[in-house]
């Protein structure tokens, strides 16, 4: 392996430099040597090393300030301290600060090949960690999705049985786990990849928009429609169109929903004359929609119109064994720090990721792990760095006091969500607008919940 291998040294010392370059070159190495730091700098303008090794006292700048310059430049070779008797203290410091090893002056020739080796060593099972984990997110991915939970691997199955068909589909899921990305995996893995994927969120959208929003308008339909507009059906014509939280789409523009689903055609509003579309529509929802078309709130026509074709995202609470896999995919996303130094998740942190409830599901992980890497020092995410809420084990906690009664898991939900509710009106004042948006559930969900839980 050392063949290829090529070393910058750099020392004050010509005697050093002469007799370490003859030394690594004889064990193949291709040497390049440098008599201070500055040089040293200059040697990294021009060339990508494998490996460095540098001395601690030098004149002029010494190696703990070439140390944080090449670690401030992103250099990513391992950079090996050599330090002379009494400076061992300072080699210490050098390697808190990112370097890989030392060796103490004087040494032997079989102590810096040794060294030299381990290096290699390192670099070779970090690149083959770094493969395996590119195979085992490979093996574990499917349309941008990461899973090894048997449910998520079925629905994997189910979406490449659908994602050439036309067949309206609806997405279930609680807040957070990925529905959208469902929808994206559908449309991108069929025929219709190469048409738009257009997404609305019918939830975020005045009543009154909703309808131009979706069908487009005509100059002069109503007092602001200084134009024609094409709607987002005309948008995802050949393609697909994502209704997230259809759920909340009012009464009254879910007939005419029904209609474009049955006749495959669209009107303008103010419009008389209707145009076809080619349009697959999924759609989504954390809401219980059957349950809904009881209380007259969906109408059933339409519900049985959408659920052609059902996927249910299992929450995270209930594919624990994702935690870990997800909090690695999130980690190469956000883990670098201001050193571009590597971090990592230590064994209590995981630990608590793992017994965490997670109410707001991957998004919510996906904040506590960016959260983390902001906070973490030398490259560790520790329990300190995570967000409260996933380090409390509070006695009052349903389940803590070990009676079977505390165990229900809706029980514990329902405590859960019912004081995250008090907690959002607190903070706006009561001002139910800002603390659904805070609860990131929709105005609509926020009256059903306050209503279901007696909360004044």
């Amino acid at each position: 392996m050392s063949g290829s291998q090529h070393i910058l040294i750099i020392d004050d010392e010509a005697n050093m430099r002469h007799m370490l370059s003859v030394m690594l070159s004889r064990q193949g190495y291709r040497v390049d040597p440098a008599a201070d730091g500055e040089e040293g700098l200059g040697c990294l303008m021009d060339n990508v090393y494998d490996y460095i090794l540098c001395d601690i006292r030098m004149p002029e700048m010494d190696g703990k300030t070439f140390l944080i310059r090449a670690l401030e430049g992103h250099v990513t070779a391992p950079i090996i301290m050599m330090s002379a008797y009494g400076s061992v203290d300072t080699a210490v410091e050098c390697m808190k600060l990112g370097a890989y090893d030392f060796i103490s002056k004087p040494f032997k020739k079989d102590e810096i090949v040794m060294v030299l080796k381990k290096a290699e060593e390192r670099e070779r099972l970090k690149e083959e960690n770094s493969q395996l984990r590119e195979v085992a997110a490979g093996l574990f991915s499917y349309g941008g999705i990461l899973s090894r939970n048997t449910r998520m691997q079925e629905i994997f199955s189910q979406i490449k049985k659908i994602a050439d068909l036309k067949t309206t589909i609806l997405v279930l899921g609680e807040s957070g786990t990925g529905k959208e990305l469902v929808a994206r995996a559908v449309h991108q893995n069929g025929r219709r990849s190469e048409k738009p994927f257009v997404a609305v969120n019918c939830g975020a959208i005045p009543e009154n928009l909703l309808e131009s929003e979706l069908f487009g308008h005509i100059r002069g339909a109503f007092t602001d429609a200084s134009g024609d507009k094409t709607g987002l059906f005309e948008q995802a014509d050949g393609g697909t169109l994502f209704l997230d939280e259809i759920g909340e789409m009012p009464l009254a523009l879910q007939v005419k929903l029904l209609r474009v689903l049955q006749e495959g055609e669209i009107r303008r509003v103010g419009g008389s004359a209707s145009q076809k579309v080619d349009v697959r529509v999924i759609s989504a929802t954390s809401r219980d929609l059957f349950t809904d078309v009881g209380a007259g709130l969906f109408r059933e026509d339409l519900y049985f119109r959408l659920n052609v074709f059902c996927l249910e995202l299992p929450p995270l609470r209930e594919r624990v064994e994702d935690i870990p896999l997800l909090a690695e995919h999130f980690l190469r996303r956000y883990g670098k720090n201001n050193d571009n130094q590597a971090v990592r998740i230590e064994p209590d942190a995981m630990r608590r990721l793992m017994a965490h409830r997670w109410p707001g599901n991957v998004r919510e992980l996906e904040n506590a792990v960016e959260r983390a890497c902001i906070l973490c020092e030398g490259g560790r995410i520790t329990s300190s760095c995570l967000p409260p809420a996933v380090c409390l084990l509070d006695k009052s906690f349903p389940g803590e006091s070990g009676g079977e009664e505390n165990l229900s898991i809706k029980k514990a939900e329902d405590i859960i969500e019912r004081e995250l509710i008090r907690k959002a009106l607190a903070k706006t004042g009561g001002n139910r607008t800002h603390a659904s948006k805070i609860l990131e559930i929709s105005h609509r969900s926020l009256l059903y919940k306050l209503k279901e839980y007696g909360i004044e």
